[in-house]
């Protein structure tokens, strides 16, 4: 299912969300690592944007790094996320978005577990956890 654009002006969101939230989600901050209380979360449930609440990642698929950052094998649904190149800090990564209102979430490497090898290295004050039976 395609997920519908959320566009905002910068005053809208930060009216909205928190200045940590704003920093992050809105300037592509990065929260230092392990500060985020969702790092060391293991309750089951959906991880939904903090901004838009778009679904983003199901708790089946997080795992422990070692990163200090939540981190997934992969998206809820492969629409659920965009991707773009990120050249910022003298080195290449990819980027990883909300898919709906274009939030920064963090980086996705390709060092993770199977079955995708890829390691989604997400921001906690980028993401809500809804508590569920995951899947």
């Amino acid at each position: 299912m395609a997920v519908g654009k959320i566009r905002k002006s910068d005053e809208e969101w930060a009216g909205e969300l928190t200045p940590e939230q704003f920093n992050i989600c809105r300037k592509k901050g990065t929260e230092r690592p392990f500060t985020g209380e969702l790092n060391d979360c293991k309750t089951p449930g959906t991880y939904i944007c903090a901004c838009c609440g778009n679904p983003l990642f199901d708790s089946t698929t997080k795992y422990d790094s070692g990163s200090g950052w939540p981190s997934f094998w992969a998206p809820i649904t492969e629409d659920a996320v965009a991707t773009e190149e990120d050249r910022g800090l003298f080195m290449r990564r990819t980027e990883v978005l909300c898919a709906a209102c274009d939030a920064h979430l963090g980086h996705v490497f390709e060092d993770g577990p199977k079955p995708t090898g890829l390691r989604y290295c997400m921001n906690s004050v980028a993401m809500k956890l809804e508590p569920g039976e995951g899947d």
